[in-house]
């Protein structure tokens, strides 16, 4: 029952108002002043608020500004005599709703309040939506209960209140868009636009266009104006993924949008301002490609003030079985099931694969379990052919004999495996294992093996 107060200090007035609006199926209280008024919108928090404007002590004025700012602001109605219409006015713009002049007729009062409760209740709906929107993306809410994720979290919730610049470092499938979200759905900017990209997605002769828009005849083919990336997301959060990948000319313009926080459209005589969070990511170790002159190390050190580093799956594991419930639960939902968990076969080989795809090959797992499943526990047979590595002679079943084995040396053999496959080539044998070159090269030192990298390396540095 939506709820109104009613404030004037004419006692006659206030006991007419609270019998018609209580006729009307409302909850109505009084208050013969301001300073009452403002005690009860602190305890009820009404839909609706009809004040006298003129009062002895506080003012119907001065209670706009009084009322809090952690609660959401009623309606509020301004009662005014003929002659003092102009303050009425003056009232509205300071955020009243509407004002009724005296003497009141029933039903004009009626009508502003039907329409006052409307408004208050499609507010209330959209903030309703917005903490909903919100929750998905709350910083609490990321999976994970790691020592890694622990400190990714701590890092997130400092940046979240400012509009600092952040590189989110990470093999792909980590959940690097996602942390991204995180951080503009819990910023002060979260009611402006949020926009990602793939900065490896978009064709090279496309993405300056894309980012910054362009002018009629600014090329052929250009018939009308069209508004950039930049510019549509004004306010808002701009998330540029594999920004590893951007162009040397695009390195330039982005650099140039970091230092004067304006753009122009392609064939454009005129800057437009623009204010913009970056928020980029990227699967490649980006001081390397700076030292190999792929990446300009100005844009780098502009995009490093903040580093968020996820760490793969594979150094998460004890996170293992709290990803797989949260993407039960949320498969169950989306598919109608019922499945209550995992068997403890499923749940040892979940957590003993090591998982090149990272959470993104997880999520697909479990959904397709999920969905696959005909009992309400998800069991070894449900996952184990998604469960398996990729060789030259077929695959290899990821169960493990009860003498155990010896990691090092299976990862030692499918190393030299992907390598001989890919031609002693790394960047090949770490796409044929899913892994990022900076994981597979680390392993590669690891366990010493050679690739042609090495000696053509080694050939330049002896030049």
């Amino acid at each position: 029952m939506p709820v109104i107060i009613v404030i004037d200090d004419e006692h006659r007035q206030r006991d007419i108002l609270q019998t018609i609006l209580q006729d009307e199926g409302y909850e109505v209280h009084t208050a013969p002043s301001a300073e009452e008024g403002i005690k009860l919108i602190k305890t009820l928090n009404p839909d609706v608020v009809i004040t006298d404007l003129k009062m002895g002590g506080m003012s119907g004025m001065q209670l706009i500004d009084a009322i809090p700012d952690n609660i959401v602001k009623p309606a509020i109605i301004i009662m005014t005599a003929y002659g003092t219409i102009s303050s009425a006015v003056e009232a509205m713009k300071k955020g009243a709703f509407d004002y009724l002049t005296k003497p009141l007729e029933k039903d004009s009062i009626v009508l502003t309040v039907k329409n006052a409760i409307e408004r208050m209740s499609l507010l209330k709906e959209n903030i309703r939506l917005q903490d909903a929107l919100f929750g998905k993306f709350k910083i609490e809410g990321i999976v994970g209960e790691s020592k890694g994720m622990k400190a990714v979290m701590e890092v997130v919730k400092k940046v979240t209140p400012t509009s600092v610049t952040v590189l989110i470092q990470g093999e792909s499938g980590t959940g690097k868009e996602l942390i991204a979200r995180a951080i503009h759905y819990n910023s002060p900017r979260r009611t402006c636009p949020f926009t990602a990209i793939n900065c490896a997605a978009i064709p090279e002769n496309l993405i300056e266009s894309e980012l910054f828009g362009y002018e009629p005849g600014a090329f052929t083919g250009a018939t009308h104006r069209k508004i950039g990336i930049f510019e549509s997301t004004d306010r808002g959060t701009l998330f540029l993924d594999e920004i590893g990948d951007l162009p040397p000319l695009m390195q330039t313009k982005i650099l140039r949008v970091l230092q004067d926080k304006e753009v122009r459209r392609i064939g454009g005589k005129e800057s437009i301002k623009v204010d913009v969070r970056i928020i980029a990511a990227t699967n490649k170790d980006l001081e390397k490609e700076v030292l190999k002159g792929s990446f300009r190390e100005d844009l780098y050190y502009r995009l490093k003030v903040v580093t968020v580093n996820i760490p793969p799956l594979r150094d998460r594991k004890e996170d293992i079985p709290l990803l797989v419930r949260f993407f039960i639960d949320k498969y169950n939902n989306e598919f109608g099931k019922r499945i209550k968990g995992v068997s403890s076969s499923s749940i040892k080989a979940l957590m003993d694969y090591h998982w090149p795809g990272n959470i993104r090959q997880l999520e697909s797992v479990i959904e397709r379990a999920v969905l696959m499943s005909d009992t309400d526990i998800i069991n070894l047979d449900d996952i184990k052919s998604e469960l398996r590595f990729p060789l030259e002679k077929g695959f290899i079943d990821i169960s493990i004999p009860d003498e155990g084995i010896n990691f090092e040396e299976l990862e030692r053999e499918l190393i030299k495996k992907a390598m001989a496959k890919a031609n002693n080539v790394a960047a090949k044998a770490a796409r044929l294992l899913g892994m990022s070159y900076k994981t597979f090269w680390y392993r590669l030192e690891k366990f010493n093996i050679s690739s042609k990298e090495d000696i053509i390396s080694s050939k330049k540095d002896k030049n």
